[in-house]
C-alpha cells in the first residue's frame, strides 16, 4: 500500500498512526484507555528501534501490568549500560546504569525484571506512584505463589521487599535511592487495589494514624467479613469503594446489580453494629488532600 493510502485512512479514521509506519485501526485506538494507548506506544517504539532496546521504568511497567495513578510519561523509557547519567530523545527516555542482570520478554519486547522495575520506578518517580505498583506487584506474587502452592506445582519464590532492597542496593541508583527506600519500607501486600493504596498513602501523608489493613471479623451475616482498613482504638472501619462492584465485568458477573447492593447493605450494617463507626469513600475524596484531610478529621480518625 502506497504512503499517501495509510494517510488518507488515518484522516478517515479507519487507522491511526503510533509511530512513523506502526498503525493500528481507528476503531481499537479509539476503544484504548489511557494504558493501553501508552502500551501500544512502547511496543510501537521498540519495533522501529534499530537495535531492540531494554524497556524500563514506566515501559517496562506498563508492559508487566502495573497500575499507576495519575499519568503515563510522554516517552518510552529504556536502560544504557553505562556509569551514570541518560538522555532525552523525542520519543525516549535513555537511563544510565548497571546492565540488567536478566531481561525478560514481553510481547516481543525486552524488558527489565520485575524488581529491578519497581526499583527504578520507585527511585524516580513521586511516593505514590512507587508505592501504588509496589503494593500490586507484592500482593500479585503472592496471590500466584499460592495459587502454584493449590496447584501441588514447583512454587517460584514470591518477590518480597527484601528482593527489593537487594535490587535497590545492586542498582545503587545516583538519585532516589532514600526515596526508594521509603517506597518499599511502606508497601504492603494487604493493599486489595490502587484505591486502597492511594488511602493508606493519604492518610499517611495527611499526619492521620495507620490503620490494620484487611482485619477479619468472623459470624457476620453467616460468615467472615473483611474490612479495608481498622482503627482498632476508636473500633473505626473505613473502606474505599471504587464502585466497581456495583458495575457490570468481572467482578459482578452474571449478578443482579439491586441485589449485590442490598447484601452489601445488610454487611455494611452488621458490621456497624460491631464497631463505633464506619465510614466509606472513593476516587474523588481520596485524590484531593484537603477535602479527604477534612474528612477524615470529620469522621473521628485518630491523629499519628
Amino acid at each position: 500500500m502506497l504512503p499517501h493510502s495509510f494517510t488518507r485512512l488515518c484522516r478517515e479514521g479507519v487507522l491511526h498512526s503510533i509511530r512513523r509506519g506502526v498503525y493500528v485501526t481507528g476503531e481499537r485506538w479509539r476503544a484504548s484507555n489511557v494504558d493501553e494507548r501508552y502500551r501500544l506506544m512502547v511496543r510501537a517504539t521498540a519495533l522501529v528501534a534499530g537495535n531492540p532496546p531494554v524497556l524500563s521504568h514506566h515501559s517496562a511497567a506498563v508492559l508487566r501490568g502495573l497500575p499507576i495513578i495519575g499519568r503515563w510519561p510522554s516517552t518510552v523509557h529504556i536502560v544504557t549500560p553505562g556509569a551514570s547519567g541518560g538522555s532525552n530523545a523525542r520519543f525516549t527516555t535513555s537511563h544510565r546504569g548497571p546492565v540488567p542482570e536478566a531481561v525478560h520478554e514481553i510481547d516481543g519486547c525486552r524488558v527489565t525484571t520485575l524488581a529491578r522495575t519497581l526499583v527504578d520506578v520507585a527511585a524516580s518517580s513521586p511516593f505514590l506512584v512507587g508505592v501504588t505498583m509496589v503494593d500490586h506487584a507484592l500482593r500479585v506474587e503472592q496471590e500466584r505463589a499460592e495459587r502454584e502452592r493449590r496447584g501441588e506445582v514447583p512454587v517460584r519464590p514470591p518477590l518480597t521487599r527484601e528482593d527489593l532492597y537487594r535490587e535497590l542496593a545492586r542498582v545503587n541508583p545516583r538519585t532516589g535511592r532514600r526515596r526508594a527506600e521509603r517506597v518499599i519500607a511502606f508497601a504492603n501486600p494487604l493493599a486489595a487495589n490502587p484505591g486502597e493504596t492511594l488511602s493508606r498513602v493519604r492518610i499517611f501523608q495527611l499526619g492521620f494514624a495507620a490503620p490494620e489493613l484487611q482485619v477479619c471479623f468472623p459470624d457476620i451475616l453467616g460468615g467472615t467479613a473483611w474490612v479495608d482498613f481498622f482503627w482498632r482504638r476508636v473500633r473505626k472501619i473505613g473502606e474505599f469503594d471504587g464502585f466497581l462492584k456495583y458495575g457490570v465485568g468481572p467482578v459482578l458477573g452474571d449478578r443482579d446489580p439491586s441485589s449485590v447492593v442490598w447484601q452489601e447493605k445488610q454487611r455494611e450494617d452488621a458490621l456497624r453494629a460491631r464497631v463505633n463507626s464506619f465510614d466509606r469513600w472513593g476516587w474523588d475524596l481520596a485524590l484531593s488532600p484537603a477535602r479527604f484531610h477534612a474528612f477524615l478529621t470529620e469522621r473521628g480518625v485518630p491523629r499519628a
